[in-house]
């Protein structure tokens, strides 16, 4: 077990990386203003995820659909995994791994976003749903793993956090779910 210093020591070279790795810094710019169109354009935008990353994609939808900094009206966010007699209908009557994917064809319309997080990138529920966004001309974006696993040929936008290490991946995940959030409700609104 490690310490609590190599566990801080661990996510500052871990945020080192991000900071020397201007393709992501880049792709998060991107889906803040992916996201931002989508919003201005009177699209929704969704979140999914298993296990933790559907509580952080719970956690993310709320700070655009509740608010982040800013007192302003609520934008329209959700989370896919939320609605848990559908979702365990759905599992019930089809498979786990078709559910997310059978809400997105039933919710979302193209032009809508999706965001998935997946430390892995190869949950197959979220390859699924990834790929019915495809089909509904959904834009995709993916918070996922060093290598975004078979997740990221599957998306729009792929941000890759360089790390193997779940709890790693999640702390970075939100940490540019934050900003992302952040950069969206300040195109939206600007400095109120």
């Amino acid at each position: 077990m490690k310490t609590l210093r190599e566990v801080i020591e661990q996510t500052i070279v871990l945020k080192e990386k991000i900071l020397a790795d201007q393709q992501l810094l880049d792709n998060a710019e991107q889906a803040a203003t992916t996201i931002t169109q989508a919003l201005l354009n009177g699209q929704r935008v969704f979140f999914g995820g298993n296990g933790g990353s559907a509580a952080d994609a719970q956690h993310l939808a709320a700070e655009l659909s509740g608010r982040f900094f800013l007192e302003r009206p609520a934008l329209n966010a959700e989370a896919i995994g939320i609605n848990i007699p559908f979702l365990t209908a759905v599992s019930n009557d089809y498979h786990f791994n078709d559910a997310y994917a059978r809400y997105l064809e039933g919710a979302a319309r193209a032009g809508d976003v999706l965001v998935l997080l997946s430390t892995s990138g190869n949950s197959e529920n979220i390859l699924r749903v990834a790929q019915t966004a495809r089909k509904k001309g959904v834009i995709t974006i993916a918070l996922t793993g060093t290598t975004g696993g078979k997740l990221a040929p599957l998306v729009n936008l792929a941000l890759c956090i360089p790390s193997a290490d779940t709890p790693s991946i999640q702390e970075v995940s939100m940490l540019l779910g934050h900003f992302i959030c952040g950069k969206v409700e300040y195109n939206i609104f600007g400095n109120q």
